[in-house]
């Protein structure tokens, strides 16, 4: 479970120096550190679990979620996350993993997005449109199919038949959201297999 520092003092009523009992626990292994003012109290627990508690709002998307549907064969370690309004990338390095956060448009960020909840713990995924949506608008602009493909199937190295899989409604309702070439660029270009 994780608990805030404030929650971890809440719990040390009856110590006076709650900072050097909090410390204690720490060392002696009942509560874990994830970053400055955050504590797990379980050190098994999966990293993807905590990202959004870490900094938010955010969900799961980018290389993390392209890979955890299955469309690109790479595990990823490195749990990647979207945000908004935030204007910088964050990175956290902890003991439950390494966590970055980049910001995607207002406008787009709350569409298609998963509220997944597993063993007591709740969190939220871009859906496969999305985390491959989201990655597009990171890259530089594309100016043709050709660029397009070789960066999904070669670059990217998506799995073509899981790629086949996607909604292209939910690809071209994104697309009028994020004001990409390449997303542009995307449904366009599935809409035109689908019609082939």
């Amino acid at each position: 479970m994780v608990i805030t520092n404030e929650i971890a003092k809440n719990n040390l009523d009856e110590y006076s120096n709650k900072d050097t009992k909090l410390s204690r626990e720490v060392r002696d292994g009942k509560l874990f550190k994830i970053i400055n003012g955050l504590y797990e109290t379980d050190q098994n627990t999966p990293g993807y679990l905590l990202a959004g508690s870490i900094y938010g709002p955010s969900y799961i998307s980018f290389e993390y979620a392209l890979s955890f549907y299955g469309l690109i064969p790479e595990r990823v370690s490195t749990i990647t996350c979207a945000t908004f309004d935030k204007k910088k990338k964050k990175q956290y390095d902890t003991d439950f993993g390494i966590f970055t956060y980049r910001d995607v448009p207002v406008l787009v960020y709350p569409e298609e997005i998963i509220l997944k909840e597993e063993n007591n713990y709740s969190y939220q995924i871009a859906t496969p449109e999305k985390a491959l949506c989201d990655k597009l608008y990171t890259l530089a602009p594309l100016n043709n199919y050709f660029n397009l493909e070789n960066m999904l199937f070669n670059d990217l190295r998506i799995d073509e038949e899981e790629f086949n899989k996607l909604d292209v409604l939910k690809i071209e309702k994104l697309s009028a959201l994020y004001r990409s070439r390449n997303i542009e660029l995307l449904a366009r270009y599935m809409r035109r297999n689908i019609n082939e």
